[in-house]
Parts: structure tokens; sequence; C-alpha cells
């Protein structure tokens, strides 16, 4: 059924809301946190960053990868991503929470795209290169007169170990282009050969709208050279509507695969009251036919703000995945941003969610 914009939606995206309800049930278990103040920048002449949150990860045998957002003043909150390098164990054991790392500035403000802003990063794994979506603080971002366009996804790739190239910046079809106030949670991966952007465009009819849509290939082919190009995202998709306690979701981290075509995604909802983010998981599978099905929902929330460094911070009341990374068979290793002040790390067993999401099957 097609809607404003040109948008599509599942059939059963409407549905998914009926078995959800505004209760947690918090099943992520805690690891540990990383400190501004633990966090020492290498080609900065700032030693320690203000803030560091809303970070992905990436594991590489016996460490894990930390790619995280940055604030090196207040002023304008213009933000940066740092790459802090961590023994798994670490975070197993919790020392995490009392060692100091070294950061590395990988990706900061370069373009008309990004000037005003690097946030909020999310990596998948895809052919074996690394390959991040952040939103960029547009040119536009501060301008009280052009309200277009605020926000756009960024792709780039990790060309090497230490190198992050600006490859695409994503932008909407020019009937739809106009009406996009901002873009942004979004991720991209790889399946059945296309390439897909989950994202979360803000339009202009003050709606938040969660999607799904398809890129051109060629984003997936990796240059050596940073020559940003503008890509338009096709066949778009609404997935999820927010539920009546919710004034809008995000995407929160990559696809997992549980099953052959079956993801695990999670989602950060913002509830009406005070404005708190909270997770919640979907079951997708993938068929070459009929495209995305939505197959369950969880009818409750699995992580919600509980520790003092989630519930007091920059923002109160925020967990905010960006990073989920399978560490083995059946456990997740999740990196979020609490309280938009610090860097958190839990793990969430898959046997456990799935048999959350067995209670809000929708076929």
């Amino acid at each position: 059924m097609e809607i404003s914009y040109g948008f599509s939606r599942l059939k059963n995206a409407s549905e998914a809301n009926r078995v959800r309800e505004f209760k947690s049930m918090d099943i992520v278990n805690r690891l540990g946190v990383i400190t501004p103040k633990k966090v020492h920048i290498k080609n900065y002449p700032i030693d320690t960053p203000i803030s560091i949150f809303n970070a992905t990860i990436a594991v590489e045998r016996d460490n894990v990868i930390v790619y995280a957002r940055i604030i090196l003043g207040y002023y304008m909150y213009v933000s940066a991503i740092v790459k802090i390098e961590l023994p798994i164990d670490d975070l197993m054991t919790g020392v995490v929470s009392s060692s100091h790392y070294p950061g590395e500035l990988i990706l900061y403000p370069t373009m008309k795209y990004d000037i005003w802003g690097v946030e909020d990063p999310r990596v998948s794994s895809i052919d074996e290169h690394l390959f991040m979506v952040y939103s960029g603080r547009t040119i536009n971002y501060f301008n009280p007169v052009f309200r277009r366009e605020r926000t756009l996804p960024v792709i780039a790739v990790n060309m090497d170990h230490d190198r992050w190239v600006k490859t695409h910046v994503v932008v909407h079809p020019p009937h739809r282009r106009v009406h996009v106030i901002s873009d942004k949670d979004a991720f991209i991966t790889k399946i059945n050969g296309e390439a897909y952007l989950f994202h979360r465009p803000h339009m202009d009819d003050e709606m938040f709208y969660l999607v799904i849509s398809r890129l051109d290939k060629e984003v997936l082919s990796p240059i050596g050279e940073e020559l940003i190009r503008e890509t338009t995202c096709e066949d778009t998709t609404i997935i999820l509507e927010p539920a009546d306690f919710e004034t809008r979701l995000g995407w929160a981290g990559p696809l997992i695969e549980v099953e052959n075509n079956e993801y695990l995604v999670l989602i950060h909802g913002i509830d009406r009251y005070i404005e708190g983010y909270r997770v919640f998981a979907i079951l997708l599978e993938y068929d070459r036919e009929e495209g995305f099905i939505l197959k369950a929902v969880t009818p409750c929330y699995i992580m919600e703000p509980k520790q003092t460094y989630e519930i007091f911070g920059d923002r109160p009341y925020v967990v905010f995945p960006c990073g989920a990374w399978r560490i083995n068979r059946d456990q997740l290793l999740v990196s979020y941003g609490a309280a938009d002040y610090l860097v958190g790390f839990g793990t969430l067993s898959i046997n456990e969610v799935l048999g959350v999401l067995d209670k809000g099957r929708l076929d």
C-alpha cells in the first residue's frame, strides 16, 4: 500500500504494535563502561574528550574495536569518531571500567555533508570489509531558514587497519528529497547480493519513519581514495510504526542472522512521557519474492536505563545501542551510549531474546 512520499509499508507494520506493551524485561547483562577521562587521544592536542558515547563495535580475534562518538566542546556540540582497541577480556572481567585506553581520531567533519558533526556510527562487516554509516550534520544543520537535509547518512569504508575513506552520502529521490528534514540511525547490509540501508528519515509532516531502502550495489565496491558521491535510496519500505506510547523509533544496530535469511534487529523507542530511550527487538525474514517480512516483535522492551550512568548524564534516561556483534553461538556483545556521556557494554543471549520474540509472533 502506498502512502505519502511514495513509501510502501509492510503488511503487518501496524499489526505488530497491537502486541507491544509499555513494559520492560531487561535481559542485557551490563559489563562496564568507558568514561571520557579514561580515553587519551593520540592524534589531537586535547588529551581527553568531554564526553564519549553512542559507540559501535567490531570484534577481531580477541580484541574489540570500539568506534565511539566524542565531543570536545559543548559550544556547538560538534562530534567526531574515535577508535579505541581493547582486549575482549577487559569487558568480560569488568576491568574496562577502571582501565585507561589510547584513542585515535579517525573520522571528523571535512565537507558540507558532515561539517557540523560526525555522529552515531554503525559498523557492518560486508565481503571482508568494514562499512560504517554515520549521521552527518550537514551545512544546513543550524540554518533557521533552510530546514532541509539537516542530517544525512554518510558511508565510509575501512580500506586497511587504520584508514577510513568516506565514499557516499545517501539522499532521497528528487520527488521526496525536498521533504526530508533529516535522516539518521542508519546502517548498511548486503542480502542476496543487494545493498540495503536501514534508516530513519524525519519528513516535513513531522513524522519519523523506520524504513529499509535499496541502494545501488556500487556502494559496496570500495575505492582507495576519498571521493564522496551522492547515492539515492530506492524502494523505501516502512517496517514498523511507533506504538501509542512512543513518539518515534530508530534502528539500534546491524543485522544479526539467527537462521538462514532470518535476522534479529535491535530498535530503540522514545516514550511520550519523559522521552526516555529503551530497546526492543524484531525478527525479520528476507524472501526473494516478497522481500522483507516482519515475523515477530518483543512484546516488551528488553533493555531500559537502570544504572545511574544510564539515568543521569547529558541526556537523562537513555540507552542508545549502535553496535551489536555475535561473539559466540548464543551471545551478542552490545555497545551503547549511556545518557549521552559514557560508552556502555553488555551481553545479550540470542536464545533468550528469541524466546521473548516467540511471544510476539505475527504469523
